[in-house]
């Protein structure tokens, strides 16, 4: 039988290492579907929503050491729905390839059924767009869709694929992977880093994106660079991982929002490194530590691709450069020994860190403190599981009173989309069989993408989700009540909830309850036992403690 486009395709995403790939089907790509029954290496993982297929596939990309996760999505309505994860991907700097079926090409243009100029409408969250317009161009597009996915700055990349070139007859062989150039440091640079390390007494190191995907080795070799050289290592928003929080060189998590002890005592730094971090927003606080464009204090920044340094911020010393090599340029130089300033310096940071990781926290009268929850979750939670967020108030307790380790791999939506936390547990426990996956979702998250219950249960996984309930959008009030103190916002904001327990097991998960403090260990206890189904864990949180950091202000409606 001749080889038809659908199956060179197929081929040519084994070849690029693909295993997995993140659908919802569509006949706008039958052709590919029924060419990749014939290629066993490639897991076809049906979803229930596009915006779960997607952030499952970016989730993918943030655990394969550089490689992209692989979203599979119909036109129109299709890609529309995925869109959130592209967003993500985008922002995230993680590399994905989404597969866009396409009207067939004798319709471009006459406004067929779904049909949308990809290139105009996904031109703001893609490195790239491409079309494969012709046979003889299929397998080349996808070797090159990978590379600028994977290459400089991480990102998604889509591909067009029309939906009558499947079945036509394939020209030209599979085209390989391209080797990725990796960038490197100058041997003046590090001189100059050394020598501003080495007159700095209370540097500031921030710790990103970049650094998630040099592996353990280096992480370990952080680790040992903190010690060598003396210094607090913060890593930043959606990256609380890629330091031990135990450690003694932890400086405090530079996330949105730093508590004002913390970034107080972080303001006084005379250098920041920004190390594989491009900064953002979340990161800078609002563009006012390190100031922007004019940063108040030394800035040295470290990320793979030159163009993404010094965008925002003017640089004092820009490094284009696999933070890793960086990390192994210093430990091959002397380090000074530590100065009575430079060790007081990491050991008051920490110490501030140390107290808001304490685990303390008021008792609430209208519902559970989550900030015990996510305290106890240290009791059970595996060192080696992946921990992924949903966005909202409840996230605020998860990193204040989590512990973070290093061989935790933590998923979350960098830009702050609801619905990521249960379709990024579910591409966890894919991809790490046998290691535990955790999601932590609000009651307004679950509702969005929680149907991907119904993947697990398809795919035979067992993610454990821990939901808190508190019937409303939590972090909206807390921004109206900052803006507009003493109005009424519940009217904005309330949500009416369906009976999650029951909820739940109609998917055939199990599910527990919480509604005091005194529940919490024996329903987690309960929840982590079970390891042949996904798990919902119900928490009927408190309102009034808003977030980790704030009480509600005003009175909690009276129930009707």
């Amino acid at each position: 039988m001749t080889r038809t486009v659908g199956r060179l395709l197929a081929e040519s995403l084994a070849a690029h290492d693909v295993d997995m790939i993140y659908c919802v089907p569509g006949e706008s790509y039958l052709g590919l579907t029924d060419a990749l029954t014939e290629v066993p290496s490639i897991r076809l993982v049906v979803c229930r929503h596009e915006g779960g297929a997607a952030f499952m596939a970016a989730a993918d990309g943030r655990m394969r050491d550089g490689r992209a996760g692989v979203v599979l999505v119909s036109r129109g309505p299709g890609v529309s729905n995925a869109m959130i994860g592209l967003h993500t991907a985008f922002h995230d700097a993680t590399p994905l390839v989404a597969l866009i079926g396409h009207v067939e090409r004798k319709d471009v243009g006459r406004l067929a059924l779904q049909e949308q100029n990809y290139s105009r409408l996904l031109a703001d969250v893609t490195k790239g767009v491409m079309e494969v317009i012709q046979p003889i161009q299929a397998s080349e597009v996808i070797a090159r869709a990978f590379h600028l996915a994977q290459s400089g700055t991480p990102g998604p990349v889509a591909v067009i694929l029309p939906e009558d070139i499947f079945d036509q007859p394939a020209e030209g062989p599979v085209v390989q992977p391209s080797a990725l150039p990796k960038s490197g440091p100058r041997s003046e640079d590090l001189d100059q880093l050394a020598e501003m390390l080495a007159n700095a007494e209370r540097p500031l190191v921030l710790v990103g994106g970049a650094m998630a995907a040099c592996g353990e080795q280096g992480l370990a070799d952080l680790t040992r660079l903190a010690e060598a050289w003396s210094l607090p290592i913060s890593p930043t928003h959606r990256r609380p991982h890629l330091f031990d929080a135990g450690h003694p060189n932890y400086g405090g998590y530079m996330g949105i929002r730093v508590p004002k002890p913390l970034l107080d005592e972080m303001k006084k730094s005379d250098l920041m490194i920004c190390l594989g971090e491009r900064l953002s927003d979340s990161i800078s606080q609002s563009y006012t530590f390190p100031a922007a464009p004019q940063p108040q204090l030394p800035l040295v920044q470290v990320w793979p691709d030159a163009n993404e340094i010094g965008r925002v911020w003017r640089v004092d010393l820009p490094i284009a450069a696999d933070p890793h090599a960086v990390i192994r340029g210093l430990l091959a130089r002397n380090a000074p020994e530590a100065t009575e300033g430079r060790k007081a310096w990491v050991k008051g940071l920490n110490t501030i860190h140390r107290g808001l990781l304490a685990p303390e926290w008021d008792k609430m009268e209208d519902g559970v403190n989550f900030g015990a929850v996510c305290a106890a979750m240290s009791r059970h939670i595996p060192a080696d599981a992946a921990v992924t967020s949903d966005a909202g108030n409840f996230s605020s307790f998860l990193h204040r009173y989590f512990p973070f380790k290093q061989t935790h791999v933590f998923l979350a939506s960098n830009v702050g989309a609801m619905g990521s936390a249960v379709p990024m547990a579910v591409a966890a426990a894919l991809r790490r069989p046998g290691k535990r996956a955790v999601a932590f979702v609000g009651d307004g998250g679950i509702l969005m993408t929680g149907n991907e219950i119904a993947t697990a249960m398809r795919e035979r996984v067992a993610p454990v989700i821990i939901l808190s309930d508190n019937s409303g959008y939590g972090t909206i009030g807390m921004h109206h009540e900052v803006r507009y103190p003493g109005r009424p916002y519940d009217r904005a904001i309330g949500l009416v909830n369906p009976d999650f327990i029951a909820w739940a097991k109609s998917f055939g998960a199990a599910a527990f309850d919480v509604q005091t403090e005194e529940e919490i260990e024996p329903a987690l206890a309960a929840a982590f036992a079970i390891t042949d189904r996904p798990v919902v864990v119900h928490v009927k949180s408190s309102a009034v403690q808003a977030s980790a950091w704030r009480k509600r202000t005003m009175p909690l409606p009276v129930p009707a």
